[in-house]
């Protein structure tokens, strides 16, 4: 047993008998204080080592088009002085709404505006104009960046941008008076303030739009950052292909933390995405990456094509239930991978995630609780608080947790309890190791491809290994 501000905490489960929760077994994280006025971008900054690296930010899997460090800099400085001199009317606290498929310059567009204190609110660009104008409202937007293709989905008097237009171009080419080497910092934003509207439908089948702080990606880009220094992780020169969407809440954050980690973030953009499947996993070969992102459809995939990833050295899963006899298959395929199943919420962040060949053994599993996440089984029927291999509603509490949903009063009572604990809907325990399992939801929505759907058969039992 080891001791914390929690009590006794058992060294193999993170058990905390004090307070019948969970602990992360990845040890203390060092954090910038909640208090100091910081946001993403300037704490991705941060991170960065000096020089710059040589190798790219962001590489295009089509076409091989490549962005520099220095480049990506210089865009984002260059986009975020048209903001402060309102060329582009966007300010702290504002909300720009964004409807594009993926492409080099949206990784750009979301730092710039993350830098100035806007609030960033992605959306998948294949919703219909009835659902666009839902999430506008939801969100409370009052800009949208688009592109040609997707612009008459917009509600009507949105002043919209267009990514693929000249005047978009122009703004990541002129400094508009800001200095090139000032930092990336808007001064005085704190780090409790929304960075992104991101949204979900919860543990019900309304959409909703969840407020997620910038704390949460600097808590989250913090524990990846430890793991690589611990060496747990990614070695130097790696190059990550996302295959989740941009707009999907994995895709935004490991897009985003993959430049404030200084890697190649290789990005499926819509000409790579159209191949589909095959032309990911060209990619993946061509581009010699060592990391993919990706669903479980992807991995499913993945044993079943002929492809040589011989650079790869670990693919990410979530998103949606992985059937177990790919996870049994997938290392006999590729013995040299290592398939990391994590488990999340757009509302949570990361909650849990393996991060080495010996916990990646652990089929069925979504990996351990992640820094500075503190989970609770509770029973489903009385409310008490459960202990190791006991199955009931995890509940998870941290800085990663969403701040809650935009005008939804409701839905936040029935989401929080008076501790500001999360409850995740999910039918979970945690193993005598310290292993989350996630075995069914509590609701009959269920997840298929990483997007909600609705089972036909609500007491349906959903293996869950979901970064969703």
């Amino acid at each position: 047993m080891s001791s914390s501000g929690h009590g006794a905490v058992d060294a193999r489960t993170g058990y905390c008998a004090a307070t019948k929760s969970f602990l992360s077994l990845r040890g203390p994280l060092p954090l910038p204080p909640a208090d100091v006025p910081l946001t993403f971008p300037a704490f991705a900054l941060s991170l960065l080592p000096s020089p710059l690296p040589a190798h790219p930010a962001l590489l295009d899997a089509a076409t091989g088009e490549a962005v520099s460090y220095p480049a990506f800099l210089s865009q984002v400085r260059a986009l975020v002085g048209a903001l402060r001199s309102r060329v582009v009317p966007l300010g702290r606290g504002d909300v720009a709404f964004v409807l594009a498929p993926a492409r080099l310059d949206v990784p750009v567009l979301y730092f710039a505006l993350l830098a100035v204190g806007a609030v960033v609110s992605p959306a998948n660009p294949a919703l219909t104009a009835g659902e666009v104008s839902r999430l506008v409202c939801l969100s409370g937007a009052s800009f949208a960046f688009a592109v040609s293709s997707t612009a008459g989905k917009l509600p009507a008097g949105l002043p919209t941008t267009l990514l693929d237009s000249p005047h978009f171009r122009s703004l990541l080419h002129s400094d508009h008076g800001e200095n090139q080497s000032a930092p990336l910092d808007a001064g005085a934003v704190c780090q409790s303030a929304t960075a992104t509207v991101l949204y979900s439908s919860g543990t019900t089948g309304r959409v909703k739009a969840a407020a997620v702080p910038h704390r949460s990606f600097i808590v989250r880009a913090a524990g990846l950052r430890a793991l690589h220094l611990q060496g747990k992780s990614r070695k130097a020169n790696e190059r990550t292909l996302i295959g989740a969407p941009m707009f999907h809440t994995m895709g935004f954050f490991f897009t985003l933390n993959g430049l404030a980690q200084g890697i190649t973030t290789v990005v499926m953009t819509e000409a790579a995405a159209r191949a589909g499947l095959r032309g990911m996993l060209e990619a993946a070969q061509r581009w010699e990456v060592t990391e993919i992102m990706a669903a479980p459809p992807v991995v499913l995939g993945m044993t079943k094509e002929r492809c040589r990833l011989t650079s790869l050295l670990r693919v990410i899963c979530g998103g949606a239930p992985l059937p177990r006899s790919a996870a049994e298959q997938f290392p006999r395929r590729f013995p040299q991978v290592d398939l990391c199943m994590g488990y999340g919420a757009t509302e949570a962040g990361g909650i849990s995630l393996m991060i080495d060949r010996d916990e990646c053994s652990r089929i069925g599993s979504s990996g351990r609780i992640s820094h500075n996440v503190e989970a609770k089984i509770v029973d489903i029927v009385t409310g008490e608080p459960l202990s190791i291999g006991q199955k009931g509603e995890l509940w998870v509490r941290g800085p990663s947790i969403m701040t809650g949903y935009l005008g939804d009063d409701e839905a936040n009572a029935a989401s929080f309890d008076s501790e500001g604990w999360l409850k995740t809907g999910d039918l979970c325990y945690i193993d005598q190791d310290g292993f989350l399992f996630v075995v069914d939801r509590l609701k009959e929505l269920i997840k298929y491809k990483a997007y909600q759907s609705w089972s036909l058969s609500c007491n349906r039992c959903q293996r869950l290994s979901t970064l969703q």
